[in-house]
């Protein structure tokens, strides 16, 4: 019975985490099933997008520092479209006056609400990391995997090599989280696999209400392939290495300034 009421809190917890992403899937299909007069379904998409946000923020849901990690996904997601669609990887074949390059702007919230999730996790979760590896070494990772989804089009795919890589860099490092009150911890590099496959499965939702679709689904739909599992998989590494510096340097501040005040007040005299 312990075990179903972990399992429980743990599914819950998980819900109140994909608040941001399930905002987007249900206007997803609901502006597909449903015909919206006036204004094109990107557009409306975009607006729905911000006014959650701002919701959010309002309700306390997010702070307005995890709004900057979640912008800056959204930058980072944005490029890489504007990119990928560039190379006919993907297609917005909707019409929508939103659009960059035939990139709708709504589309860089789908890799912000990644963000939105791991800044949630980390809070309802109190999640934190041991053994975390060099902060040098995981940003050139960061820099290369980045690198790879631009490269990848005209010399040779690296995912693999960077996949090892990853593995090989984060062996000793574990995330430990809270539910209830147990405490419970899972490699990191596990937990990677585990959202990426998440995300995978979102992802077909996704092409299948619209969102965006493959070359071989412009036609009729279709599952995205199963390796997609692995661009996703080092994305999710890219968020959650990036959401973590963030943390620590933000705890180091708040550190550093507790020690200064603490140093203030012993080298104080004393009247």
């Amino acid at each position: 019975m312990a075990f179903f009421r972990l399992l429980w809190t743990f599914t819950w917890k998980q819900a109140l985490c994909c608040i941001f992403p399930g905002i987007i899937f249900i206007s997803l299909a609901l502006t597909k099933l449903l015909d919206i007069p006036f204004i094109a379904r990107y557009d409306l998409l975009l607006l729905i997008c911000i006014i959650a946000q701002l919701l959010l923020i309002k309700f306390g849901l997010e702070t307005w520092d995890e709004l900057k990690v979640i912008l800056i996904f959204h930058v980072i997601g944005l490029v890489l479209e504007i990119y990928k669609v560039h190379m006919g990887s993907w297609s917005y074949p909707e019409p929508g006056f939103a659009k960059i390059f035939g990139v709708p702007l709504y589309s860089g919230f789908m890799y912000s609400s990644v963000a939105s999730y791991i800044c949630q996790a980390w809070k309802r979760f109190d999640l934190q990391m041991t053994n975390w590896p060099n902060m040098w070494l995981i940003t050139a990772l960061c820099v290369a995997i980045y690198g790879n989804f631009f490269t990848h089009h005209y010399i040779m795919d690296f995912r693999w090599i960077l996949i090892i890589l990853v593995l090989v860099l984060f062996r000793k490092t574990y995330v430990h989280f809270k539910v209830s009150s147990t405490q419970l911890k899972m490699p990191l590099s596990l937990s990677f696999l585990c959202i990426a496959f998440f995300i995978y499965l979102a992802e077909n939702i996704a092409s299948f209400y619209g969102a965006w679709s493959y070359p071989d689904q412009l036609i009729a739909w279709r599952p995205v392939h199963v390796s997609k599992i692995t661009s996703w998989y080092l994305l999710v590494i890219i968020s959650i290495i990036i959401v973590a510096q963030l943390k620590f340097i933000k705890q180091n501040l708040a550190l550093n300034e507790s020690n200064r005040i603490e140093t203030d007040k012993s080298e104080a005299p004393l009247k």
